[in-house]
């Protein structure tokens, strides 16, 4: 590793990595230490030890926080979901992991397909600033938007305010499932989140290009794979090569 790319990184000789513990495919705290751990969290000490750096692990409790830091440069890389709004300001690589997004609903409700969710007098509960807050905004023509502080609050505020829908990862409503009887998701997904790994795009285009190639290798070599059974992931997939 050549030091001025480590530099370009790690401008203040850390490795500062987003963190978002909103998505529990990514990343979970360890309820006896209360550290995060999960798969963003190896693939970010991994690249630190590739830099010959120190890593920090900035941790934000959402997607769009966690977005911003990287956007503001108060952190070097992170760990989002590939959307256009967010390109706008940060490089992304290619997916190292596709997850499902689902709707849920009541036992009772009358909705029983993705399709009938976008119509008006439709509620659909998201997480602010999350990937599928991001695709419903562009997507959604008839229902309504309401937005939850956060993704792990989707649910309980899709109860508490009696809404139609919750939309979020399915991991995250099939644990909320368990947790609140009365409660079904809707068969399949309404879209596909592709998590890749992004840093500022004011890095440069060397800085991109590595980082990509990282991704691929960890994908390649069995790193996401190994770490995802290890953290025991399920709902997610390890994304293809690139073409």
């Amino acid at each position: 590793m050549t030091t001025s790319l480590a530099t370009t990184f790690a401008p203040t000789g850390t490795l500062r990595a987003s963190i978002n513990m909103g998505n529990p495919i990514l990343a979970n705290k360890d309820p006896a230490t209360g550290q995060p751990y999960g798969i963003s969290i190896d693939l970010a000490r991994n690249l630190a030890k590739r830099l010959g750096v120190e890593v920090e692990l900035v941790v934000f409790d959402t997607a769009g926080k966690s977005v911003d830091a990287v956007k503001n440069e108060r952190a070097d890389v992170g760990f989002f979901a590939v959307d256009p709004l967010r390109g706008a300001e940060i490089s992304f690589t290619l997916p190292y992991v596709l997850i499902e997004g689902c709707y849920m609903v009541r036992e009772a409700s009358p909705l029983q397909r993705n399709e009938d969710v976008d119509q008006a007098g439709v509620s659909v509960t998201v997480g602010a600033g999350s990937a599928y807050d991001l695709y419903l905004t562009r997507e959604i023509k008839h229902a309504q938007i309401v937005r939850a502080l956060s993704s792990p609050a989707v649910v309980d505020t899709f109860i508490a305010q009696g809404l139609d829908v919750a939309a979020g990862v399915k991991q995250q409503l099939e644990a909320d499932a368990k947790r609140i009887p009365g409660l079904r998701l809707l068969p399949g997904r309404f879209m596909e989140i592709r998590q890749a790994m992004g840093t500022p795009k004011s890095r440069g285009a060397a800085a991109a290009t590595y980082l990509h190639a990282y991704v691929e290798e960890m994908k390649a070599s069995g790193f996401v794979a190994e770490s995802m059974k290890r953290h025991g992931i399920q709902g997610a997939t390890v994304a293809g090569p690139a073409i």
